[in-house]
């Protein structure tokens, strides 16, 4: 062992050692696991400190000490649990989807500060391309907003090219934003980023107020049902139904034979258990009860599969006009 062929590492497990097992415990509750597995894997290796390599490694220790002295911080960790903190679900998550896009990539941070209209007016000669990408890269509720105030006859086709998104280069962002550059000053981008995608287009589509998302689709089942028919399945789940009036509620479980229901229950929430069996009949809600204690374990992909099978049923009863499937966006009923 010679001080020369010593790296940061061997240094650091060499003190340790010497700091005695309590001292390294104490400091390796401050440190990351990463940190601590390199760390121990360099003890792991000594079995002997040469007097003289113990004293320099302390001499070294105590010159950094000197050299670095101050708050050490990792700024990035440390801003990401302070917003974790932040009160409120929904605003702690705004601000961190924020964050993580000013710190990931520059990209279009000014559109996310003009007023929606301003940016749908900005972007309504430009190719549908060209405004789905823009708006992939904005936070959800904007999206929805700008795409809202958008010419009707390109708002189904700008929403079915999210869906198709998936990820962006730093070369098409540059373009854009070149083009855009005199309008709102956009600050060029980094690193390649994940937009787009089925989420951010349901994301976006469950915002939409006025029923402009049942348009959309309609107009989207036009040029591709598939994709329209996967964007329903996201919007409308099965745990939506709790949100039902009782009314439409008994409604579709008229439709639906205990079996199936039961299977569509074995993952289904406490609440959405208790919801369904109060619009039922005691005995029959008794009988599944008794059904879900005694049911064994079964396929995911079978539940979910039955799930879906009842969604669609509500979808086809919304569809004749006998109730009305909120998913989130809409109007409000009365």
């Amino acid at each position: 062992m010679g001080i020369e062929t010593l790296t940061g590492i061997n240094k650091v497990a060499v003190l340790l050692i010497c700091l005695g097992e309590e001292a390294a415990a104490k400091i390796f509750e401050e440190l990351s696991d990463d940190e601590v597995r390199q760390i121990t894997r360099a003890m792991a290796s000594i079995d002997h400190i040469p007097v003289q390599i113990k004293e320099r490694v302390f001499q070294s220790y105590r010159e950094s000490k000197e050299q670095f002295a101050g708050l050490f911080v990792k700024g990035d960790d440390f801003a990401k649990k302070a917003i974790s903190a932040t009160p409120g679900d929904k605003r702690s998550q705004f601000l961190m989807d924020q964050f993580l896009s000013g710190t990931e990539t520059k990209s279009l941070e000014t559109i996310s500060l003009m007023a929606p209209t301003m940016v749908a007016g900005l972007l309504e000669q430009e190719h549908p391309q060209t405004v789905a990408l823009i708006l992939s890269t904005q936070h959800i509720e904007h999206a929805a907003e700008i795409l809202s105030h958008l010419p009707e006859e390109i708002m189904a086709d700008v929403a079915y090219r999210i869906s198709k998104i998936e990820k962006v280069s730093p070369v098409v962002l540059n373009r854009i934003e070149d083009a855009l550059h005199r309008e709102i000053g956009l600050v060029s981008g980094g690193t390649q980023k994940k937009v787009g995608g089925l989420d951010t287009v349901v994301g976006i589509l469950n915002n939409m107020k006025n029923n402009l998302d049942s348009e959309i689709l309609e107009a989207m089942e036009q040029t591709d049902p598939e994709m329209a028919e996967e964007i329903r399945k996201k919007m409308f789940t099965f745990e939506n139904l709790i949100a039902l009036d009782g009314r439409s509620l008994q409604m579709i479980l008229r439709e639906v034979n205990n079996d199936s229901l039961t299977m569509a229950l074995k993952t289904a929430s406490e609440v959405m258990k208790e919801k369904i069996f109060a619009n039922m009949s005691s005995r029959a809600a008794d009988m599944i009860r008794d059904d879900l204690e005694a049911m064994g374990p079964v396929r995911l992909s079978e539940v979910e599969l039955m799930q879906q099978s009842i969604v669609k049923i509500a979808m086809k009863l919304e569809e004749e006009g006998k109730l009305v499937l909120g998913t989130g966006g809409g109007d409000e009923l009365v």
